[in-house]
């Protein structure tokens, strides 16, 4: 089996494959769609150098939805982006996208309360944008999509002044040696590769950035998109996996460690990703999971400006919310 044939085979039997809600559960306009079929192939070309370049691209595919359904998700997207308010000449603001890009409803709880903290913690009351599926509970967002981030971001570069904002992004989803993993249901499917993010970011002007990613082998971003106003963290090494993305959790091990945990607390950036660091590294070895290794790189600007956007978090911790990632 070729090497792009062994990622293909990768995302449909493995990377992917995270229990869904049960089947026999009753049609709900809040329970999430299942995954049942497989994965298709979403790369062209006849080695591995060609599929890799495409894969490169950020393929996207949506199958089987239909225009009202379509509809209806713009009209969300477009209510949600629309909503932003516009940066204060003179005052660092923060911008923070929270999406979950994969249907199983732990992205989705995941991504909402992400929002909420992230918020909380810069101050982006009002500048902050959730894309997230059903989780369960509710459906009242725009589902996340590798369209709708795009869309997003393209939307924050408009808003922001980049001499002094800052974007804050947070995605959960399952991931490959090849970029996030885009997955709803049974309809849509994609691929979301570092050189991708690069160039939406670039086209929307946003260099201050906190990159926030949550997925197995999400290490795979660290150095295309490490840059000086970079501060970037991963789930896990660009060779390794993370855990706890099981459809019936309130959280991964890393969104638990880090959102529901340590960005709760009074503490510098850094010193939150070593307390959740930390965190994962206890939880995986008493599983006896091979560590995940969270990567950090934060870039020598962004030292800089980190204390600036982070002058006003709360200095009361919140308490966790939801059933613990690694109970």
């Amino acid at each position: 089996m070729n090497r792009g044939r062994i990622i293909l085979a990768a995302l449909a039997a493995g990377l992917l494959a995270a229990p869904a809600l049960p089947q026999a559960a009753p049609a709900s306009a809040v329970q999430p769609p299942p995954h049942t079929l497989p994965w298709p192939d979403l790369a062209s070309g006849r080695n591995e150098a060609e599929r890799r370049r495409s894969y490169a691209l950020g393929p996207e595919l949506q199958r089987g939805v239909s225009p009202a359904a379509m509809r209806a998700q713009a009209r969300r997207l477009e209510a949600a982006l629309a909503a932003l308010a516009p940066q204060r000449p003179g005052t660092a603001d923060t911008y923070v996208l929270a999406i979950a890009l994969d249907s199983d409803p732990v992205f989705a709880r995941e991504a909402r309360e992400a929002g909420r903290v992230l918020a909380a913690r810069y101050g982006a009351t009002g500048r902050t944008v959730t894309l997230a599926g059903p989780d369960g509970t509710a459906d009242d967002l725009p589902q996340g999509s590798i369209s709708a981030l795009l869309l997003g971001l393209a939307r924050i570069g408009e808003l922001i002044d980049p001499q002094e904002d800052v974007l804050v992004l947070y995605t959960t989803s399952h991931g490959a040696d090849i970029g996030l993993a885009y997955h709803y249901g049974d309809t849509g499917y994609g691929i979301l590769s570092p050189a991708r993010l690069k160039a939406a970011l670039a086209e929307a002007g946003i260099a201050r950035r906190v990159l926030i990613l949550s997925a197995c082998y999400s290490g795979v971003f660290v150095p295309e998109l490490a840059s000086p106003d970079t501060a970037i963290l991963t789930a896990a090494a660009s060779t390794r996996s993370s855990f706890g993305c099981v459809a019936e959790n309130d959280w991964t091990y890393y969104g638990d460690a880090l959102v529901n945990r340590a960005l709760r607390q009074p503490v510098g950036l850094e010193e939150a990703a070593r307390i959740a660091g930390r965190s994962v590294a206890e939880w995986e070895a008493k599983s006896r999971f091979l560590a995940s290794l969270p990567q950090v790189s934060i870039g020598a600007g962004a030292r800089g400006w980190l204390p600036v956007i982070e002058a006003g978090m709360p200095q009361t911790p919140s308490k966790p919310v939801g059933r613990p990632a690694a109970e």
